[in-house]
């Protein structure tokens, strides 16, 4: 078993991904499409459900009145139940919608491991174990929505020194799996110290371009970055403290734990620094209320709504527009995979 606390090296500057200027600056927005759990109890294989599923149609024509495609990184729980993949199917015939995979290992066969933290980390099981649940996942969901995906997010970040190397004999040609600067080896995870946000080519014979889900340190001492945001960790209250001063907070352009006016600010910093694509994600089962602790109530739903109505808006009156999977390939290089039709 590979050792914990994977590490993914920094892409050297000709690994960077050089966007036509015809692109633009754009966005794009994955979906964790998966499974409803407790996410207070330790990890199960079965004790799950597929019900916020419904809630997936709403929320797509939302996105599309803006002018928004999805790209769903869909799971083994969703891939294989009939109502959610008819549910998905549905969303999919906008043609510019994209079909993805992320994988869950601890409810995607097979099931040859103990049920421990480090091995919820896909990246951390052994080479075969993770090629063959990679296997099943991507044979599944091509049985179900007609397409063979090719890209791919570990669920919890969990890449780990052989996984793209596995994607990319598989013919995936987009990674999802880092989190700039955001750490996970404290229960065997990767740590992404060293990860960025801009986008890069990366695996053997760089086959794959990373997109990196996008981070942002805001704040009058945003310089310091990720060094400082983590030795502030380890001063009691100090993270709470600088940010509650404006000299250092940490952004993920998520809709989930992360309040409006930060996400605002950091879309401000990341376009103003010239980041040219940013890239947004939320979980599928939080467009229902009570299945993550991020949407709890009606409430809750309703903010996350209004979260994504002001951040849509200040992205359009910015220039920045949204892009498809499928635009994302074509601009960066990659063989047209026709992974939005």
């Amino acid at each position: 078993m590979p050792p914990p606390g994977y590490r993914p090296r920094a892409p050297e500057p000709r690994d960077l991904v050089a966007w036509p200027s015809a692109f633009g600056t754009r966005f794009i927005v994955l979906v964790d499409t998966e499974e409803e759990f407790d996410w207070n109890a330790p990890l199960t294989r079965d004790t799950h459900g597929v019900s916020a599923i419904a809630a997936l149609p709403a929320a797509h024509r939302r996105f599309a009145d803006h002018g928004v495609p999805l790209t769903y990184m869909v799971d083994y729980p969703i891939a294989t139940d009939a109502y959610a993949i008819a549910t998905l199917a549905g969303v999919l015939e906008d043609g510019v919608s994209a079909v993805g995979t992320q994988l869950h290992p601890w409810v995607n066969p097979p099931f040859d491991e103990a049920l421990t933290p480090s091995n919820s980390y896909a990246g951390s099981l052994p080479e075969q174990l993770e090629a063959a649940k990679i296997d099943v996942l991507t044979d599944a969901i091509a049985a179900g929505t007609g397409t063979r995906p090719i890209a791919y997010r570990a669920g919890r970040y969990g890449i780990g020194p052989n996984t793209l190397r596995l994607l990319a004999e598989r013919g995936y040609r987009i990674d999802s799996s880092m989190r700039s600067g955001y750490a996970y080896s404290g229960d065997g995870g990767p740590d992404f110290a060293e990860i960025g946000n801009a986008a890069f080519r990366t695996g053997p014979d760089a086959q794959l371009v990373e997109l990196p889900l996008t981070t942002i340190h805001t704040g009058w001492l945003r310089s310091g970055g990720t060094r400082l945001y983590r030795a502030l960790g380890a001063v009691p209250k100090g993270r709470g403290l600088f940010a509650r001063a404006g000299l250092l907070s940490r952004v993920a352009l998520t809709p989930e734990d992360m309040p409006l006016r930060d996400a605002l600010e950091a879309i401000a910093v990341a376009t103003g620094e010239g980041l040219r694509l940013l890239n947004f994600a939320f979980h599928s089962p939080s467009l229902a209320p009570g299945h993550t602790p991020y949407v709890r109530d009606a409430a809750d739903l309703a903010r996350f709504y209004a979260w994504w109505d002001a951040v849509l808006t200040d992205l359009a009156r910015r220039g920045v527009q949204a892009a498809s999977l499928e635009d994302v390939i074509v601009a960066a290089g990659l063989p047209a995979s026709g992974a939005g039709r």
